[in-house]
């Protein structure tokens, strides 16, 4: 029997990668996104049912879940992508800018967790991986907001694998770093700024993100990961991937005295300030 996965966020980057991935390894891939009817790619290959799922609209939710199992017959596993990061000055964001990084980034997540954990109960069998990120472990200069979405969904996915383990349902949390995808360009979008008192730190944040971009990973490389998260049969939580400079940062935070780090974080940064 074929596993089967359901993938949010598929229309591009690392969703549409992973959706690509899985289905040259065999699997029968739903891959969701809130436009389906804009996918050019995804619906010329045999083995991938596009359908329609918005992570703000539950109902989308039952219906894609729905939809799924009733053309492939059942979910073996899935994988929460869908997001983006709100970057910029906190002071400088509106509510409606902060409620929306939640609910898409988390309570996004939450709502499709629970939507399909019925399903993977009545199998006694299932795996969720939910992509987080390098930001979900350590923060940098403006992504106040984006890295509390994911610390939240950091917290939410290790409490939820305590949970679920005595029901064979596995959780796995992947953490990137930056990636060639169109993330940066989303957040440019949704850029949060116009307070002049934090221009020079505006520029000083650039300045320390430009120097962050050498070696960035592939959507590709992450989507492999995901692959090994979903089917290793281990119960291992987190699986890092990114470039030599994520990778310090994230050996930083875990083994750093909590001062030495932050004073560590705060000299990367401030160097860039003059």
């Amino acid at each position: 029997m074929n596993k089967v996965i359901l993938i949010t966020g598929a229309s591009s980057g690392i969703g549409k990668e992973s959706a690509k991935y899985f289905a040259a390894k065999g699997w029968h891939v739903i891959a969701t996104m809130r436009n389906p009817e804009k996918e050019t790619e995804l619906n010329t290959i045999d083995n991938i049912l596009v359908t329609k799922l918005d992570v703000q609209d539950t109902s989308s939710i039952a219906h894609a879940i729905e939809t799924g199992i009733s053309h492939f017959g059942h979910i073996d596993a899935l994988v929460n992508n869908a997001g983006y990061g709100q970057m910029g000055i906190f002071e400088a964001m509106s509510k409606e800018q902060v409620i929306n990084q939640l609910e898409v980034n988390v309570f996004g997540v939450m709502d499709t967790v629970k939507a399909i954990l019925p399903h993977f109960r009545e199998r006694k069998q299932g795996t969720i991986v939910n992509v987080s990120s390098g930001a979900g472990k350590f923060t940098l200069p403006m992504l106040s907001m984006y890295s509390a979405s994911k610390f939240a969904l950091e917290g939410f996915s290790e409490a939820l694998s305590f949970e679920l383990s005595t029901l064979n349902i596995k959780v796995k949390i992947v953490e990137p770093g930056g990636t060639t995808t169109n993330f940066g360009k989303t957040s440019q979008d949704v850029f949060a700024a116009g307070i002049a008192d934090y221009d020079p730190f505006l520029a000083a944040a650039g300045k320390m993100f430009d120097a962050m971009r050498n070696g960035l990973v592939t959507a590709e490389d992450v989507a492999a990961l995901i692959y090994e998260a979903a089917t290793d049969n281990t119960d291992t939580l987190r699986y890092v991937i990114g470039n030599d400079d994520f990778m310090l940062r994230m050996k930083a935070r875990e083994e750093m005295a909590d001062q030495d780090y932050m004073n560590l974080m705060r000299s990367s940064f401030e160097k860039h300030l003059s």
